[in-house]
């Protein structure tokens, strides 16, 4: 996905992990509605910061595909922590970090420092291409 209609997807209201996870939606076998619903409190690293959405998005489509569910399937958990790992370094190959506060080097939850952030036009240009690289990744895991 380019990361213009990303942007226009955060203008109307849509966070990275929401991005993400709606993206795969069909795949994991869940609505576009519900991949909204279940990655509406991750954005802006919870609204704080922390794990970028993007990537929080990336875990939970991996998870819904690769995690273990039943007691008796243990080893899945071994193929999700492979995947987990899988993604993860290819991420911070393009990245420095994976939180929102160590790839914007400002602090979301701060007004000040947000306002920095949509000053600097980061929101709308670095926050797509983080999302968009995201995809590309989870293209050849999901």
């Amino acid at each position: 996905m380019e990361k213009e209609i990303i942007a226009k997807q955060f203008m109307k209201g849509f966070d990275c992990s929401q991005v993400v996870l709606e993206r795969y939606a069909e795949k994991l076998g869940i609505t576009p509605e519900m991949a909204n619903r279940i990655g509406a409190g991750f954005g802006g690293g919870m609204g704080k910061g922390e794990t970028c959405g993007a990537v929080t998005g990336a875990m939970i489509a991996l998870g819904m595909k690769y995690g273990h569910c039943q007691e008796e399937h243990m080893e899945q958990k071994d193929v999700m922590n492979v995947k987990r790992d899988e993604f993860l370094e290819a991420f911070l190959k393009e990245y420095p970090a994976c939180s929102c506060k160590g790839l914007l080097k400002y602090d979301i939850s701060k007004p000040e420092e947000m306002q920095k952030i949509l000053d600097e036009g980061l929101l709308f240009d670095f926050c797509p291409q983080v999302v968009a690289d995201v995809m590309k990744i989870l293209d050849d895991m999901i």
